[in-house]
């Protein structure tokens, strides 16, 4: 670990005001370093936090955190917040169980204003913020901090919308990394953001209105080019017309690596009524070569060789994600109907291929869901095969989509949830907890959780002939499968599939890659005496009522196993249709608890839960009264 003397020396952010320009310098390399040495070894979101290392220096100098509330859109790019902040210590166990979280919590820390970890929802707080400041008759400064990605997402215009017509006093700062800054246009802002924060300004532009709408019109010609004549003008003076019209005072665009021009458009803003958009530019990855080179790459990465760059991991099993991209290209061959749709995550749902293959048939809708769900629609509706690919955590944001504009029509959607289940580092913002359940109650969706990874090719092709909604859900990383032919085997809609027999008083019926685990499990039980039958339930809507009912006749002990919460997940539908049932057969249902879930590796996650493979047969054990 490199030396960080003045990193060390903070003990808040307030003592950031004593430093002089150099030595801000300084202490940006320093913790540029850190974050470097921290992610190499934890992973995170690399590229994000290193591109706002100067702003963040700029909005604790210019700011009095935690008076003044400074919120991180999405805060995966809070890693400088957090080590200015008093949190050097728990950094160093970035994203692991116990230590600092790789997104704004507000338990562990008065600096970090809410629970971020979804995109777009920045400028929303902010107003409500601003409005309940001003009802309270308070006085400190509200600011949101949100990047270009995040306003492709409705929300953010929803707020800017509103924030426009209140009026309230806010500033947001947009941080572009999608760009570099042109130093003629970077002149030209720096002009016209002095002329639009001095009240001079504001008279100078009326009376520009004024005398454009005084010329007399005579006839269409001379009415077009007066029309043409404003627009000039106007355009010329206002470049950000969009944020002006909304009655959002535009600033910009400013070096956001520059710090003193920084503090010079923040101070500035502090003093100015109603809501302020600060543009500010920065480099994704700054300081870190490899992260500047391929910022995609490092936007959330594994542990990595922090000289070289090298991702650590890789070339063993095929992942659910490789799978389903290689699938996705197969498909795509097979039927030309075949569409992709993802969210702003090309790379993490694994569509990077097909993008490149097939560009007329793929489309990244950025931060929008909601957007993405309907246009699949639309898309069905035309007489297209629809595959919208999101994380499980964001599916979330669309669920009014799901049930109005496919389902209840009926329309063949699939839909491909990746990091369904526990996540691990990322935490309860990224866990996949809730998915079985909010689709499971939904009219005409087939919902399928694939065992392994061949297992999933084979649902993307059963799904592909059904004529309905279908949602297959699956986790990051790899399974059982140590390799994956490209063809397909047979489907069966609604049945299970038993991948272990026995012939005890045992069945443990899972759910994805619980399989494994009840595998596992079966495996220690063996050991002591009980032989327990295992069986991949493969689908959780249509429930496989056949078997489960067959199974209650014969056993002891029905074992649910599932990696979602309890409440509306497999667990429930199968004791819903077993409530009828006459049988002695005892149930029970292990998955993830009615809480979120903290951050840290999936499998000390497991053990903390009870869903190991040792605490699985010890509730077995346990159900059958500790026998052997």
């Amino acid at each position: 670990m490199k030396s960080t003397p003045l990193l060390d020396s903070l003990s808040g952010p307030s003592d950031l005001k004593a430093l002089d320009y150099r030595e801000l310098e300084i202490l940006a390399e320093e913790i540029r370093s850190v974050i470097v040495e921290t992610t190499a070894r934890c992973g995170g979101h690399l590229a994000p936090s290193l591109g706002v290392v100067e702003l963040t220096l700029a909005l604790h100098r210019v700011f009095d955190s935690p008076r003044d509330r400074i919120i991180w859109d999405v805060g995966h790019q809070s890693y400088a917040h957090k080590l200015v902040t008093g949190r050097r210590e728990s950094f160093r166990n970035l994203r692991c169980r116990g230590g600092c979280s790789g997104f704004t919590r507000r338990d562990e820390s008065p600096h970090d204003v809410v629970d971020a970890g979804h995109a777009s929802t920045a400028i929303s707080y902010a107003l409500g913020l601003a409005v309940a400041r001003d009802l309270n008759g308070e006085d400190y400064e509200v600011v949101a901090v949100i990047g270009d990605g995040a306003l492709t997402g409705g929300l953010a215009y929803e707020a800017l919308n509103q924030a426009g017509a209140l009026k309230k006093h806010l500033i947001i700062v947009l941080n572009d990394n999608g760009m570099s800054i042109s130093r003629n246009v970077g002149a030209m802002s720096t002009y016209l953001t002095q002329l639009r924060l001095n009240p001079r300004y504001v008279r100078v532009k009326g009376g520009i209105k004024e005398l454009i709408e005084s010329v007399p019109v005579v006839g269409a010609p001379t009415d077009r080019l007066i029309h043409s004549l404003k627009e000039r003008v106007k355009n010329f003076l206002i470049p950000e017309f969009i944020f002006e019209e909304l009655g959002i005072k535009y600033v910009g665009v400013v070096d956001g690596h520059d710090i003193r021009a920084m503090e010079k458009d923040l101070a500035l803003a502090r003093g100015v009524e109603g809501p302020v958009l600060i543009h500010v530019v920065t480099r994704k990855g700054r300081g870190y070569p490899p992260a500047e080179r391929e910022p995609d790459l490092y936007h959330g990465v594994g542990p990595f060789e922090a000289e070289t760059g090298r991702i650590k991991g890789g070339g063993g099993k095929p992942t659910f994600t490789e799978v389903f991209g290689k699938v996705m290209c197969d498909m795509a061959r097979a039927e030309p109907r075949l569409v992709a749709i993802t969210a702003a995550m090309k790379l993490g749902t694994g569509l990077d291929d097909f993008a490149a293959l097939y560009p007329s048939r793929f489309f990244d809708v950025g931060i929008a869901e909601q957007h993405a769900v309907t246009l699949a629609a639309g898309l069905a509706l035309g007489g297209y095969r629809p595959v919208v690919s999101i994380y499980s955590t964001f599916l979330q944001r669309a669920f009014d989509q799901l049930v109005q504009e496919v389902c209840l029509q009926n329309l063949p959607v699939i839909f491909t949830l990746d990091r369904s289940g526990l996540v691990g580092e990322d935490g309860p913002t990224h866990h996949g907890a809730f998915d079985l359940s909010y689709l499971r109650l939904l009219p005409n969706m087939t919902v399928m959780a694939p065992g392994d990874q061949e297992e999933l090719r084979d649902m993307m092709w059963a799904a592909l002939e059904m004529e309905g909604p279908v949602a297959i859900r699956y986790p990051r990383g790899s399974g059982r499968s140590e390799r994956v032919d490209p063809r397909p085997r047979p489907l069966q809609l609604g049945r299970a599939q038993v991948v272990r027999e026995g012939e005890g008083e045992v069945s443990i019926i899972a759910v994805g890659r619980m399989v494994g685990i009840a595998l596992e499990a079966s495996e220690i039980l063996s050991r002591g005496g009980v032989e327990a039958e295992v069986v991949n339930a493969r689908f959780v809507k249509p429930l496989d009522e056949e078997m489960l009912r067959e199974r209650a006749r014969k056993r002891r002990l029905l074992v649910t196993l599932e990696e979602n919460v309890l409440t509306g997940g497999f667990g429930e539908a199968v004791a819903a249709l077993l409530k009828e049932e006459k049988t002695d057969c005892l149930l029970v249902r292990l998955g993830l608890p009615d809480r979120f879930v903290e951050h840290g590796k999936v499998e000390e996650l497991f053990s903390a839960l009870g869903l190991d493979a040792t605490s699985v047969a010890g509730e077995v054990m346990c159900a059958l009264g500790g026998r052997g």
